[in-house]
């Protein structure tokens, strides 16, 4: 299948004017070979290992999640694809598959990438649901509040929209990689389930629009961090 073909599907579902200014989304590596992709392998994060998985299992293009502000020359060889927060922000995408994957009601769009359920449950037991999913969750409830009713989401890094939860009556925020004052200082319940625990449910979205296309497989990916 033309390559070309395959980044139009994933750009009729996420598409490229969505991305944040900064942001890399799109292609990383398009090489003037393989035009034509035989094998797909996605991936949350492109890695020396993702690009040995990749070679080793003769697959032409390596399509993640996460972008490469800096390319590597020894990548240069293979075609890499990118749909970082274009995809954040389209509906069913990142946030939402983290939504999908704990089996709760839809969310509702507040902001670009925030999500909003309504779901009544006790704190712990939410705590024990989220563990199901990461290994990895922290707690933050500065209020010892001991039921939520609104909860937000915001996949991978999102500890920068708890004001904007907050003013929209969330009671409780889940995300990754919340830092030390600003959990001291949020007013809301906070539960950190780790970047790589929030966003990895995102590559069943790319399984979902590219299944009909040309055979596929997923890297071996895990989190850097460890719990005892």
């Amino acid at each position: 299948m033309d390559k070309k073909k395959i980044a139009e599907i994933i750009e009729s579902y996420a598409p490229l004017n969505l991305a944040e200014d900064w942001d890399c989304s799109g292609w990383l590596v398009n090489t003037k070979e393989n035009e034509q992709v035989q094998k797909i392998m996605i991936c949350l994060t492109v890695t020396d290992g993702v690009i040995m998985q990749a070679r080793e299992n003769n697959c032409d293009i390596v399509i993640s999640h996460h972008p490469l502000f800096f390319i590597p020359f020894e990548y240069k060889d293979i075609n890499i694809y990118c749909a970082h927060t274009n995809l954040d922000k389209a509906f069913g995408g990142t946030t939402d598959a983290l939504i999908d994957n704990l089996g709760l009601p839809k969310g509702y769009v507040v902001g670009d990438f925030l999500r909003i359920v309504e779901h009544k449950i006790s704190t712990d037991n939410f705590s024990k649901k989220l563990r199901k999913i990461s290994d990895n969750v922290r707690i933050v409830n500065n209020k010892s509040v001991t039921e939520i009713e609104k909860i937000a989401f915001c996949a991978g890094s999102g500890a920068e929209f708890i004001q904007e939860a907050f003013e929209n009556g969330a009671d409780a925020l889940v995300t990754g990689d919340v830092k030390f004052h600003t959990a001291i200082e949020s007013p809301i319940v906070l539960f950190d389930i780790g970047h790589f625990e929030s966003e990895i449910p995102v590559l069943n979205v790319f399984l979902k629009l590219l299944k009909n296309t040309v055979p596929l497989m997923f890297a071996s990916e895990k989190s850097p961090f460890k719990s005892f």
